[in-house]
């Protein structure tokens, strides 16, 4: 009971004094809500993307089935292109290792019967998807095997909870009602939990369908019953008694008779070979999967030590401010103790406010993670690719932000509240104002306090630096195309039913509407729009007197003004034209890489080559392009042939425009909707910006950028405040050795210079050490940079040149007011 009295007693104690110092309790409380805030934010979205089990029956007993090094070509459709359903098929006869296996994919399917297209991300599933993982309705059942039946069309589907809010307002009578999918009606039969969100790990779904409903859905498109046809991906749930390991075991066993039963005939020899040569494994699945693990996995935990070093910083100021505190308390604790408090009692009451302060910071901290999280989350997610992540404060978060909160209280508390106890009653109650040696000494702790954070400062200021170079390097970089002023326009003509034969005629009178609209400069079609994403690549064959080279290429299929709307030049030879339809000579444009690696440079205009597997004719080339990137702004320039859309067989019903214009944006959308509708009204469309689609390119490159600028920023301003309160304190000090130096003859000139010499000093440890410490730490973000080296000199000698700046700035006024002292007071004090 004395403890809880004592415990009690402090607590109000405490209190009493933070609100007699609010100044003091607000920038303490204000400065660990930031430290703390930011590193449970990032921690929140670790938990979500690596450490957040699924919301599942057991879900630690669930496994990935996957093919590590994948060998096998063909179409790649989803996300997770990891299994054809050939494969899956065969899985789910041979394992022995799950008591239950189910297969899925990600997709999407648009909503609307015509005009501008309104998607629902949805989820292809096997039958038994739901059962293996445990989940019940709410309402309505779940998928059943039965509902995965060859040839079943569209049996049913199980929609998301928030989907149901959303579309239907939460009513039960949404089970009786239908669902268009890709203009097909579906009866809604369930509506999964509140707390389901799929299997994947950052996404949310909205409507799963059995995997038999994809050929009616994707018609000529389905992959369904190809052999090659890439786009499920499969889990398990582990036997009792069988372990990962052992269930991976038996899956390379039955391996070649999977590939063997799967393999597709149109493989050649080299082919089969390399498709045999898969090996399936099982790796554990308990927190589901996602393709951002790859992506940022290495950004959050490099951005959770930046946060962890901001952390830091505060705890050095934190503790520079209680170093400054005790020094205005010292005659309190000395009479204290003089009238028979002991140092321990002392300690355990100044470790309470701490823990106040602490505790009231760490609040506050979980409110701004909340909505830095969230901001953080809106800044990855785009209006094509929308991410969600519930970032609840769960035990694994709440355990983390207590963790921080108490590293913090010792780290900024424990020594000056140990030194605070140390006072002497004796020296207290006999000083005179320039106070005691314990305030000597702790002056001194002040300064490593002080060199501790501007070596941590310039750290985090050299990594913001290169990370918002490295930006700036992406944005500027000359990818061989502009991408301003250029609309994408995505077309869908599968509700008009025409067939192949009429669909060239129809896309080229389309274009031709298009380039019509008053203010468009340009128009196009292509296959592949650069930096989407997707990509398309074959074995090119160029017959030469020395034999036949055979290596990779990029393949894309293009309109004649591809290469004037997005501005690329062609070097040599001509566009296509009309001379390239169906049924003439096949035609080719290639680039200057593809000119280098296929001819050695040479002149490649009316040169041949073909693809793999085409049955077709070699392609002559016809024209020059410039190199451009493909895939993403990170890659080097690789070999691309281009081809006439005309020319591809078979015809899709998709299509993508790109337009140039120097309309607003909203004017040349609203003019491509009139011209559609026009042509006819059933035509699909939805719309992107060319130079949107870029920037979404750069998600990570941003994140790093704006987190890692913000934190070097606040690190630097922290920094320059605890270098301006050391100066300002230690003038305080010795103001009266500067009145009696300047009484001697000293000029203003000498103070200020001895004053700021101190202030460099310091400057210089700090940095010096922190260069040691960045030259070492920013090998780790190397694999992050682009255009620059990690040691790149000019960064360094910026983040020196910006953090002794605002250093010497800081110190100039604490400098400047110690060279105005009276000689005449300072003689009188002493």
């Amino acid at each position: 009971m004395h403890i809880v009295e004592d415990l009690v007693q402090d607590v109000r104690h405490g209190l009493r004094l933070l609100r007699k110092n609010p100044g003091f309790t607000v920038v303490a409380i204000l400065t660990l809500a930031l430290g703390i805030g930011a590193n449970t934010a990032i921690f929140s979205l670790i938990d979500a993307v690596l450490l957040r089990p699924l919301p599942v029956k057991d879900a630690q007993q669930l496994a990935h089935i996957w093919i590590p090094d994948q060998k096998g070509s063909g179409s790649y459709v989803t996300r997770y292109p990891e299994l054809t359903n050939a494969i899956w098929q065969q899985i789910r006869q041979n394992q022995q290792g799950f008591s239950g296996v189910f297969a899925w994919g990600p997709t999407t399917f648009n909503l609307s019967r015509g005009g501008e297209t309104r998607n629902a991300q949805a989820l292809w599933v096997s039958g038994d998807f739901f059962s293996v993982l445990g989940v019940q309705t709410i309402l309505g059942r779940t998928l059943t095997n039965s509902d995965d039946q060859p040839g079943c069309n569209s049996s049913g589907a199980v929609i998301s909870y928030s989907f149901w809010q959303r579309e239907y307002g939460g009513e039960v009578s949404a089970l009786t009602k239908k669902i268009s999918l890709e203009s097909h009606t579906f009866d809604i039969i369930g509506i999964t939990p509140a707390n389901f969100h799929g299997v994947e790990a950052g996404r949310d779904y909205d409507v799963a369908v059995p995997l038999c409903a994809e050929p009616v859905l994707r018609g000529e498109y389905s992959q369904y019953n190809s052999p090659d046809g890439w786009w499920l991906t499969a889990m398990g749930r582990l036997k009792p008694g069988w372990t990962i390991q052992r269930a991976a075991t038996q899956l390379q066993a039955i391996s070649p008779i999977v590939f063997q039963a799967a393999l597709p005939p149109k493989y050649d020899a080299e082919g089969a070979k390399n498709f045999l040569s898969n090996q399936l494994t099982a790796t554990p699945a308990g927190s589901g999967v996602s393709e951002l693990r790859k992506s940022y996995t290495s950004p959050l935990y490099l951005l959770l030590g930046l946060a962890g070093m901001v952390l830091l910083i505060t705890c050095a100021n934190l503790a520079n401010l209680l170093m400054a505190r005790a020094t205005s308390r010292e005659k309190e604790m000395g009479i204290r103790i003089a009238v028979g408090a002991t140092p321990g009692r002392l300690v355990k009451q100044l470790l309470v406010e701490i823990m106040l302060l602490s505790g009231a910071g760490s609040v506050c901290g979980v409110f701004l993670a909340g909505a830095l999280g969230q901001y953080l989350v809106s800044f990855l997610s785009t209006q094509q690719d929308p991410l969600f992540m519930g970032l609840d404060n769960n035990w694994r978060v709440l355990g983390f932000t207590a963790a921080v909160a108490l590293m913090t209280s010792v780290l900024f508390g424990l020594l000056p509240a140990l030194r605070a106890a140390r006072v002497s009653p004796g020296a207290v109650l006999k000083a005179s104002g320039r106070g005691v040696t314990a305030a000597r000494n702790a002056f001194g702790f002040r300064r490593v306090l002080v060199i501790a954070q501007v070596s941590l400062s310039f750290v985090l200021l050299i990594g913001a630096l290169l990370f918002a170079r490295t930006l700036r390097n992406l944005m500027v970089l000359d990818a061989g195309f502009r991408d301003n002023g250029i609309l994408i326009t995505n077309v869908d003509l599968t509700r008009l039913g025409l067939p192949a034969g009429r669909r060239v005629d129809f896309k080229n009178n389309l274009i031709h509407r298009i380039r019509a609209i008053p203010g468009v400069e340009a128009a196009a079609d292509a296959e592949i729009i650069p930096i989407s994403g997707n990509v398309e690549n074959r074995n090119v064959f160029v017959d030469e007197a020395t034999g036949t080279l055979k290596a990779f290429s990029l393949v894309n299929h293009v309109s004649p003004e591809f290469f004037k709307t997005l501005g690329t030049t062609l070097l040599e030879g001509r566009d296509f034209d009309e001379r390239d339809l169906p049924g003439a000579p096949l035609a080719a444009i290639v680039n200057r890489e593809f000119a280098r690696k296929f001819f050695a440079d040479a002149d490649p205009l009316g040169k041949t080559f073909r693809l793999q597997e085409a049955k077709k004719p070699s392609y002559k080339i016809v024209g020059l392009a410039e190199n451009s990137k493909y895939v993403g702004l990170r890659e080097t320039f690789h070999a691309i042939a281009y081809m006439p859309l005309a020319q591809r067989d078979p015809q899709d019903q998709f299509d993508q425009f790109l337009i140039r214009s120097s309309l607003p944006i909203t004017t040349l959308i609203a003019g491509v909707k009139s011209t559609m509708n026009g042509v006819n009204p059933d035509i699909q469309i939805d719309f992107q910006v060319f130079h949107t689609v870029i920037q979404d390119s750069l998600l990570r490159e941003r994140l790093m950028a704006a987190l890692s600028g913000f934190f070097g920023i606040l690190a630097a301003i922290l920094a320059t405040v605890g270098l301006y309160g050391v100066i300002s304190y230690g003038v305080g000090r010795r103001k009266n050795e500067f009145g009696i130096r300047m009484a001697l003859g000293a000029e203003r000139t000498d103070i200020l210079k001895m004053i700021l010499g101190e202030a460099a000093a310091l400057l210089g440890i700090g940095l010096g050490i922190g260069l040691v410490v960045a030259l070492a730490a920013v090998r780790t973000a190397s694999a992050l940079l682009f255009g620059l080296h990690a040691y790149d000199p000019v960064t360094m000698v910026m983040g020196t040149a910006i953090l002794s700046g605002a250093g010497i700035a800081a110190s100039y006024i604490p400098a400047l007011r110690a060279s105005r002292q009276d000689p005449m007071v300072a003689l009188h004090e002493e």
